[in-house]
């Protein structure tokens, strides 16, 4: 199967993530975080984000925004994100099933939300007959492939504050946020008001695995026995905490996220040079969204597999990758090219 450009969850395990896995593969070692390499790996998380930073490995992404909602809310509460979020759009419904709050969906400016589109749900409080508002959920990247300011987390968390909310982000793909800002990941999270983080590295060269992140050590007196409860304790967890060793040493996930960020840059600045193709979103990490003819999109798929991501408007997402190469993108506008 060709490299496409359907996910950055279609790519492989970094050659420096697998080395850390099979060097963790040696004997024993007690299950379920009690293993040196979780003591270390935790360790890593509380250098880079602060010593009051509580870590949760998990399974995977739609686990990680699970876990860290339920230790916010409890099921008389709402949950406001945008209309485009994941946890809104492609988690089948496991944050409202397993918090048993109500998603608020705000609609969104090129995939953000912003304090005055959150501000119509910021009523009913103390009324038993209202879901009390309690978390505002933010992608960082977003859906559409842009990038939160550090001003633009900075309101949507000072007005949260304000109204006793709790600010979490989704951070699948915080590494190209990172890079996209030119920021430490601490600039924007913890030292922006982020209170809650599901920190994503399998999108970015891991494996598996996942990392809730918690700044206030106060929010989680119950959250061992929900990761527990909703199936996200790994018995053998040093398989994890491995990877993000690798993945922090000698920046690793900072070299996979500037190498995508960069092949999403050359497809773009490509795609322009092309009459038939438009796009519709900013590029700003590693995903490009575009408007392309519709007769031709199955013969791309034939090659190149990616996903459709407004039929009605025959509007596509195409996501690199660090395993993307300048060839795949050259072959894959020749092929553009030679179709339209």
């Amino acid at each position: 199967m060709n490299r496409g450009f359907a996910s950055d969850n279609n790519s492989g395990i970094h050659p420096e993530i697998l080395k850390a896995i099979s060097e963790a593969n040696h004997g024993h070692a007690v299950g379920y975080g009690g293993d040196e390499i979780t003591e270390k790996a935790i360790a890593r998380f509380k250098q880079e984000f602060g010593r009051q930073t509580e870590v949760f490995f998990v399974f995977n992404g739609t686990g990680a925004n699970v876990l860290g909602l339920s230790t916010l809310t409890h099921s008389f509460n709402s949950i406001i994100c945008a209309d485009t979020a994941h946890i809104q759009t492609d988690e089948c419904g496991a944050p409202e099933k397993l918090t048993g709050c109500k998603l608020l969906p705000v609609e969104t400016i090129k995939g953000k939300i912003s304090p005055d589109g959150i501000k119509k749900y910021l009523h009913g409080f103390d009324f038993e007959h209202h879901s009390q508002p309690k978390v505002i959920s933010i992608s960082q990247v977003t859906e559409l492939g842009t990038v939160y300011s550090l001003e633009e987390i900075k309101a949507i968390t000072s007005l949260a504050h304000e109204y006793g909310l709790y600010v979490h982000m989704d951070g699948a793909r915080i590494a190209n946020a990172a890079v996209a800002l030119n920021l430490p990941f601490r600039a924007f999270t913890l030292d922006a008001g982020i209170d809650v983080l599901s920190f994503g590295g399998t999108k970015n060269g891991m494996m598996l695995g996942e990392a809730v992140l918690f700044f206030n050590p106060e929010l989680i007196k119950l959250t061992k026995y929900i990761r527990k409860q909703s199936m996200q304790l790994y018995s053998k967890m040093r398989f994890v905490s491995a990877q993000f060793l690798a993945y922090f040493e000698n920046d690793l996930w900072k070299r996979n996220a500037t190498h995508s960020n960069q092949m999403a840059q050359l497809l773009a600045r490509e795609v322009k040079q092309i009459p038939a193709i438009q796009l519709t979103q900013d590029v700003e990490a590693n995903g490009v969204f575009a408007i392309v003819p519709a007769e031709i999109i199955p013969q791309l798929q034939e090659k190149y597999f990616f996903y459709m991501w407004d039929e009605h408007r025959s509007e596509v997402r195409w996501m690199t990758s660090f395993d993307t190469e300048e060839d795949d993108i050259i072959q894959f506008i020749a092929l553009i090219k030679s179709l339209v």
